[in-house]
């Protein structure tokens, strides 16, 4: 398996921490220069429309007192009925009066007849064709008229009504205002720096007030004016005068009342904002260097919490490869101090059970050793004993062919005495042997029956041993138990963590993400406590089936001892049977010249002996039949006890693998 690269907590935090606080601090910056644009924009608007209401009440002040003084004198004119000479003198008083209208006033007739102040040097080559005549034909009342040059080339408009003063001509009054006062009332007014402000008559679309003097008189939206101009003009013909920013000019618009014109003015939006784009400067600044800031705290806050917690991970990674000789020294009392102790107390832990567990081993490995000697030698009594059986069955038959042939020739008894005699000595030979075989079978059977009970002895200390072996894997489970429960209140800790982080807001987003490495420790150590846990079940079966296997070869061994016992029982009838046999025989040697008088018994005897010769013939086979069954269970202990040093072996090789 490829090992994985591992990334330290503190880049982690540091990866995460930083594009977010950066993001942060981008956002920051952005919303808050948005929200003040938006502010600035705003009370630059209210500004701008504020100069441009004043701007206008300004001009319909002059354009008031100007028509003001213009009526009052067409009225005094029309109340006189002045002759020629009478109006050339009111004409020639109005000359000079105000420097809005330095010409004065001046009156044409139908006729082309100019007249005007004697200083006047207004020239009009036909009066009755010019703006301020025809225009002043429609209305009575003095009212200003549309922008145009006069015969001078000066860029003015012409206040004008008709004149009644009963004459039999009509006359048309007027009084001329140069574009250049108008232009210095428009900007004198102007409330912002920076702004600008032209007058346009919305009609003919002819700018009459602008401080750029060569675009008075102009027709807005000409060619060679700047994009702001021309979409200006697409605005005004389409008599949309609300705010707006055009070509990055803030531009307000409002109609001067009682004219047709439209007072334009308009601020460079970069102007508004310049201070604004210099505090951001200094923000991003600002930022950059918390930012900084920021990192070398974190840097140094982690490196003094996560030292412990590399302390804790360096030793679990090395529990998990089996090494359990490292130690945990914590510090404080925090979370972390509080998995550091947890720690340091289950290295402790496993230290004394991996002490026990190879202790157990040892034991039920040498228990798995003296079980196989001793069923290794109750398996080689048995075999001996098998032979010895099938040699007491072979003499035991020979017995029977023996006494049956006696029993058949006691009729000629009497004739054969010489051959009976040494017939006699013969079976006097093999009852010694016979007794001596019984001896050595009884022998046998008393070894046996002892070695039987050696193993029983065994195999009930192999019961124990094993039981030790289940109580001490009952034991190693609870000690899981008691690590799964500490990784457990670690997995607690670090939910808790988690949420104490969320509860923190931002401060406490580091920690979070610690908490989360912790609760992974925590999960990889419950993950280990499962394989340990499974691990020991798999050994409580071997375990289990050990303890099976060793409780029936308990029982089996049990009935063979019993079975040994009822064999030694019958091997003593035997022996006393053959020692009764042996001085019988004796007997008749001794009493062979008496022959003929006890042929009668001899004959009954015999027939006794046959009997109990087919007896102890019965009773050998069955003997030699269970000693065959106590060798099969012998080896069955054998195989059984095999196994239990191979589980014993198996559980020393996964304890060595644990270093303490």
């Amino acid at each position: 398996m490829k090992k994985r690269g591992n990334i330290s907590i503190k880049a982690k935090l540091l990866g995460v921490i930083t594009p977010v606080v950066i993001a942060i601090v981008v956002v920051l910056v952005l919303v808050s220069y948005l929200a003040s644009a938006h502010i600035i924009e705003n009370y630059s608007q209210n500004l701008l429309e504020s100069s441009v209401e004043n701007q206008t009440s300004k001009i319909e002040s002059w354009l008031d007192e100007n028509l003001s003084s213009f009526q009052m004198a067409k009225t005094t004119i029309e109340q006189l009925n002045p002759d020629d000479a009478q109006l050339q003198t009111i004409l020639d008083s109005y000359y000079g009066y105000s420097d809005n209208y330095p010409d004065g006033l001046y009156v044409s007739d139908s006729n082309g007849n100019l007249l005007k102040a004697s200083k006047s040097t207004k020239s009009e080559s036909s009066p009755t064709k010019s703006t301020w005549y025809t225009e002043g034909l429609t209305r009575v009342n003095m009212a200003v008229g549309s922008a145009y040059k006069n015969a001078e080339g000066v860029n003015v408009i012409s206040a004008s009504g008709i004149l009644k003063d009963n004459s039999d001509k009509i006359r048309v009054i007027s009084a001329d205002m140069t574009l250049d006062r108008i232009s210095i009332i428009v900007n004198s007014f102007i409330e912002m720096d920076d702004a600008q402000t032209f007058l346009v008559d919305k009609n003919s679309g002819t700018i009459l007030a602008d401080r750029d003097s060569s675009l008075i008189s102009q027709k807005l939206g000409a060619a060679g004016q700047s994009i702001f101009y021309q979409d200006m003009a697409q605005r005004i013909d389409d008599q949309n005068y609300d705010f707006t920013t055009i070509d990055g000019e803030m531009t307000v618009s409002q109609e001067v009342q009682g004219t047709d014109w439209i007072l334009v003015s308009y601020i460079p939006k970069s102007t508004v904002l310049v201070d604004l784009v210099a505090l951001r400067t200094r923000m991003i600044v600002i930022g950059v260097v918390c930012i900084i800031l920021l990192c070398i705290l974190i840097e140094r806050m982690t490196h003094i919490v996560v030292k412990p917690v590399k302390e804790i991970t360096k030793a679990i990674t090395q529990m998990a490869s089996g090494d359990f000789t490292v130690s945990v020294n914590p510090r404080g009392n925090d979370e972390i101090a509080v998995m550091g102790y947890s720690v340091q107390h289950f290295i402790e832990a496993m230290k004394q059970m991996i002490t026990q567990i190879g202790q157990v081993s040892q034991t039920l490995s040498e228990q798995a050793q003296s079980s196989k000697s001793v069923s290794t030698e109750l398996n080689s009594a048995t075999e001996i004993q098998s032979r010895s059986m099938g040699e007491l069955n072979s003499t035991v038959d020979q017995l029977a062919v023996s006494v049956n042939e006696i029993a058949e020739n006691a009729t000629q008894l009497a004739g054969v005495a010489a051959d009976t005699k040494k017939d006699s000595d013969v079976v006097d030979v093999k009852m010694r042997e016979t007794v001596e075989v019984s001896e050595k079978g009884r022998q046998d059977m008393e070894k046996v029956s002892k070695a039987l009970e050696g193993i029983e002895l065994s195999i009930h200390n192999l019961q124990e041993a094993v039981d030790k072996v289940g109580t001490a894997s009952g034991e190693i489970v609870d000690i899981i138990n008691l690590i799964g429960s500490i990784a457990e209140e670690t997995n607690l800790l670090s939910l808790n963590a988690s949420i104490e982080a969320a509860r923190a807001g931002e401060a406490g987003r580091g920690f979070a993400v610690v908490a989360s490495e912790i609760g992974t420790l925590a999960k990889n150590s419950a993950d280990s406590v499962a394989n340990i846990t499974e691990l020991i079940n798999e050994i409580n079966k071997l375990v289990e089936n050990a303890v099976s296997q060793a409780g029936s070869s308990a029982g089996e061994i049990a009935d063979s001892a019993g079975l040994i016992h009822a064999a030694v029982d019958t091997f003593h009838t035997i022996f006393s049977n053959i020692q009764d046999t042996n001085e019988l025989m004796k007997n008749v040697v001794s009493k062979i010249g008496e022959v003929d008088e006890v042929a009668t018994n001899v004959a009954a005897i015999c027939e006794e002996q046959a009997a109990s010769s087919d007896e102890i013939l019965a009773t050998s086979e069955s003997m030699l039949t269970q000693a065959k069954n106590i060798t099969r269970n012998s080896e069955q202990v054998e195989s059984a006890s095999e196994n239990l040093a191979v589980s014993a072996n198996q559980l020393s090789s996964q304890i060595e693998q644990f270093r303490i």
